[in-house]
């Protein structure tokens, strides 16, 4: 029988997260946050000691070792609590989504100079494939990584990249992508971590950017970068297989995030309808706003089910595959892939619409920044237009595991 009800524990863990929201994002806090365009170093450290950061990585690297149904619950209530979504997304979507992969195929020297640190709240991880000719056709991406001896060097820039200033700030590192050999397009690319500190990275000024204001968006490039071997993440030629796990990760913690933003939105919403009296009576009586909520509400609670059960999916993906030969585990991988894919196109947009809704129903209060969803608003968008993958590649991805890799329109 299926069973959609928390465990204790996890509902020891969700309690426990929003208390910690209650007091730490209120809609004060968060407005300070827009404004300032600053991201807060006490979300660092409070969501350590609850075990938050990090969550997924395994226990004896020092993580929690929850498992993503777990992660997706936590990132859902930060979410809620937080329509700037800064905070899920600087420490669940980067630090946990990605970290999780830098930890699994970083090695030891990496993990206990930079992974460990993230954990304590002392630093943040975070992804970096985009250049300047785009960020979805990864396989062209012109990086480059020469070995020279037991060193790399790298050449190259990165663009439209989460947290440039918090990263030089807090210090960390990044998921980098190069082409090892580019002659083999996407089978010669390798991962590397990268530190912005290391000598040869100059970052480039931040990007004005209309929403999640309390992290910064930049860039760099890079000349004569040096990285000891060391710092390479997982085997020679297989940073593009590696990084669409990474994908993977990122994308349903970030679906999650949608929907838990998108449920305050429609929280803040009822409330308002309930309570706004136009005509002699609320107009949440009126069938036009009220048939609006009904819709709304049913795609969210469809949305969210969607996102829970490719965490199920993700669980078995990972409890499954030690036991599994290669060509079962990358078959499995596809197709859980396929249904992040499927978060990843269907939630940042059900949301866009749920905040744009919400605030006409405002009228000209929604309009006005006295009405915090306008924050959300622009937040949500982001994800709209492409951060963690355009929405085309999630339809790509989805095509080609209904119909077969014959049917790509890209061979």
């Amino acid at each position: 029988m299926i069973d959609f009800s928390f465990t204790e524990e996890q509902k020891l863990m969700r309690e426990a997260v929003r208390e910690w929201c209650k007091k730490n994002l209120t809609l004060e806090k968060i407005r300070e946050v827009d404004t300032k365009e600053e991201f807060p170093v006490e979300y660092m450290k409070g969501l350590s000691q609850l075990g938050v950061i990090g969550m997924t990585f395994p226990e004896e690297h020092g993580g929690a070792g929850s498992d993503w149904t777990t992660t997706v619950m936590v990132t859902e209530e930060l979410a809620y609590h937080d329509l700037t979504i800064v905070c899920p997304v600087t420490l669940m979507v980067l630090s946990t989504g990605w970290g999780f992969i830098i930890d699994k195929y970083c090695s030891e020297e990496v993990r206990d100079k930079y992974v460990k640190k993230c954990l304590r709240g002392e630093g943040l991880l975070g992804i970096a494939t985009t250049e300047s000719q785009g960020g979805s056709d990864i396989s062209n991406i012109k990086t480059t990584a020469k070995k020279e001896g037991d060193k790399w060097v790298i050449n190259g820039e990165k663009t439209f990249i989460s947290g440039t200033e918090e990263m030089q700030k807090f210090g960390g590192g990044y998921w980098l992508l190069a082409g090892s050999k580019p002659e083999l397009g996407h089978r010669g690319m390798t991962a590397f971590f990268l530190p912005l500190d290391t000598p040869g990275v100059k970052v480039t000024k931040r990007f004005e950017d209309m929403g999640r204001m309390g992290i910064s968006t930049g860039g760099w490039f890079m000349d004569n970068v040096k990285l000891p071997d060391s710092y390479r993440l997982g085997d020679e030629n297989a940073g593009f297989y590696l990084t669409m796990e990474g994908f993977d990760a990122a994308r349903l913690i970030l679906s999650a995030t949608c929907v838990g933003a998108a449920r305050r939105a429609l929280d803040i919403g009822m409330d308002y309808i309930k309570n706004r009296v136009l005509f002699g009576r609320p107009i949440g009586k009126f069938e036009g706003i009220q048939f609006q909520l009904a819709d709304l509400y049913t795609e969210l609670e469809a949305t969210r089910a969607l996102i829970y059960k490719t965490a199920w999916l993700q669980d078995k993906r990972y409890k499954e595959e030690t036991s599994m030969t290669t060509r079962e585990a990358r078959t499995r991988a596809r197709e859980v892939s396929k249904w992040i894919s499927m978060c990843k196109s269907k939630a940042p947009f059900l949301a866009f619409d749920i905040f744009k809704s919400v605030m006409i129903w405002h009228g000209a209060m929604g309009y006005t920044k006295e009405c915090p969803l306008e924050m959300g608003l622009r937040a949500i968008f982001s994800y709209c237009v492409g951060a963690e993958g355009a929405h085309a590649i999630q339809q790509l991805i989805i095509g080609r595991e209904l119909l077969g890799k014959e049917f790509v329109p890209y061979r």
